[in-house]
Parts: structure tokens; C-alpha cells; sequence
């Protein structure tokens, strides 16, 4: 009985800790309070945006995220959570809603159009 009871604590510390995580991508990017979630040899990677090995690696890619993403709000879904003792694993998936900053910029020819993600500055005919 304890150790289901330890298992559950444990999985709903794993959910609080996705949802500070979330919490602070959604602020800004706050690079500090995202590097404390992690320990120091933490691997965060995304095929889109890169691998960072290491609590210093992370901080330094949050740090610049918000010139990447000017908004986002991250919404985690169908989480699933296995603990087997003092170990865990976690899946969720991410549906984000987020504005790249480049799209803050106008192009060129100071053009904009109306996409499904947002207004985008155009290029050509086509969102960039």
C-alpha cells in the first residue's frame, strides 16, 4: 500500500512539474526558472530547435527562445506517466499555439495576410 501510495505522489509531482515548466515557457521564456526544473545533466532536445545537453545548455537556449517565439501557450495532452520506483517516464503530447517572432516583422513589401495560425507577414504569395 505504501508504495502505490508513493508511486501516485511521485506521479502527480511529475504532473506539477510539466505544468510549472509550461507555466514558464508561457512567461517569456524565463530561462532561469526553466534551467531550476532541470538537473544538471539534463538532455532537452526538439527536432525543430536543437539537442542542449546540461542545466547551462538549456538556460542558454531559453534565453534566446523568446526571439524565436514572440507568444506561445503550451497545452499538454493524454499525459501518461509510468514510475517504477525511485524512476519514471513520461509522455505527453504538445499542442502549442505560438507566434514566431519573425512573423512580428513586416516583409518587404509590408504585406500581410490572414492564415490560420495568425497574421503573417507574406512573401511571394505564401506565408513565411
Amino acid at each position: 500500500m505504501e508504495r502505490r501510495l508513493q508511486a501516485l505522489e511521485d506521479a502527480e509531482a511529475i504532473r506539477n512539474l510539466k505544468a510549472r515548466y509550461a507555466a514558464l515557457c508561457d512567461n517569456q521564456y524565463d530561462a532561469d526558472g526553466i534551467a531550476m526544473l532541470f538537473t544538471e545533466d539534463a538532455l532537452w532536445e526538439s527536432p525543430g530547435l536543437g539537442r542542449f545537453e546540461g542545466r547551462e545548455a538549456i538556460r542558454g537556449f531559453f534565453r534566446g527562445a523568446s526571439g524565436i517565439f514572440s507568444f506561445a501557450i503550451h497545452y499538454s495532452l493524454n499525459g501518461h506517466i509510468e514510475v517504477e520506483g525511485d524512476q519514471a517516464q513520461a509522455r505527453w503530447y504538445l499542442f502549442m499555439r505560438s507566434r514566431s517572432a519573425s512573423f512580428e516583422r513586416q516583409s518587404p513589401s509590408g504585406r500581410r495576410r490572414r492564415c490560420p495560425t495568425g497574421t503573417r507577414p507574406c512573401h511571394r504569395g505564401w506565408a513565411e
